[in-house]
């Protein structure tokens, strides 16, 4: 196993932060941690990435304990932190060569970095000269410059506009070709193109560890937006098949929810007409990954 965490506790006073959390992560996948603010996510990356140490538990990356093995686990670990800390006063390259020495690896290795994650226009500058999608892609380039094995990324995308959030996707996508990624981030749309499996964790506990196809299909559910002509009870509605839920928000508006993806519009329009009913209209939309997110970590 790439990472390997095993009932790992971490309080802070009497906060608890982390609460016997335990999962695996196997080479090759690419892993959402997700979770509401002050859930224990960039905690449990800080005790995977060995800046702070569990209260109770175990955990490995690559194979090497955390605690006992912190240096090997140093080098093979990439890890772009919630909140980036960069040297503002140096240049793009001074700042990648710095890292470069620290991990004792060739200046080489530098060029490729900064092509990967589209940092050629800016590399010129100075870090401080840089806006705050081209310091995240700093950010990334140290995390990838030693070549690890693993890559653990607190909120990658923070401070990116729509274009920079495509771009750093794919980079995140092609690493992870060959790398195992850990990564968390508030922006769902970035789990559902780039993650293989989800972990969301809630109050330091672990409520939810899938695959995204199966979290998807075993929440599925279609919620049609219907609008009749006339009034109608809510009794007759509940006639409908695979009806999990009805909302009257307005007037003649329903939301029917089904606990299905088959298209339901059809049914609806049949109910309508049965009941001397016109549908004025209609639309369809199945369950996303933010909707089950709150459902997973509703107060």
């Amino acid at each position: 196993m790439s990472i390997e965490v095993q009932n790992i506790s971490k309080s802070y006073g009497a906060q608890k932060a982390l609460d016997q959390i335990s999962f695996s992560v196997k080479k090759g996948e690419i892993v959402g941690f997700l979770g509401p603010n002050g859930a224990g996510k960039s905690t449990l990356m800080k005790i995977l990435t060995t800046f702070i140490a569990a209260d109770e538990g175990k955990a490995s990356v690559n194979g090497n304990d955390v605690v006992e093995n912190s240096k090997s686990v140093q080098q093979s670990v990439g890890y772009l932190p919630e909140h980036n800390p960069l040297y503002l006063d140096l240049y793009v390259r001074e700042y990648l060569a710095f890292n470069a020495d620290v991990y004792k690896i060739s200046k080489s290795r530098i060029e490729e970095v900064i092509e990967l994650t589209g940092l050629t226009p800016e590399s010129h500058k100075k870090i401080g000269q840089l806006s705050k999608g081209y310091r995240q892609r700093v950010g990334l380039a140290t995390a990838l410059l030693h070549n690890p094995e693993v890559l653990i990324l607190d909120e990658p995308t923070t401070g990116l506009d729509p274009n920079q959030l495509v771009e750093i996707r794919n980079v995140i996508k092609n690493v992870g070709k060959d790398k195992t990624v850990f990564l968390s981030t508030h922006i769902m749309q970035e789990v559902e193109a780039i993650c293989d499996r989800v972990i969301i964790i809630d109050k330091g506990k672990i409520v939810t560890d899938k695959k995204l196809t199966k979290l998807v299909s075993d929440e599925a559910e279609q919620i049609i937006e219907v609008e009749f002509d006339k009034p109608i009870s809510e009794s007759i509605l509940n006639t409908l098949p695979n009806l999990k839920s009805v909302k009257n928000p307005q007037n003649n508006i329903w939301e029917l929810t089904f606990t299905t993806n088959d298209d339901m519009r059809s049914i609806v329009f049949d109910f309508a007409k049965d009941n001397d009913l016109k549908t004025l209209q209609i639309s369809s939309r199945s369950k996303n990954l933010e909707q089950i997110f709150r459902e997973k970590t509703k107060k």
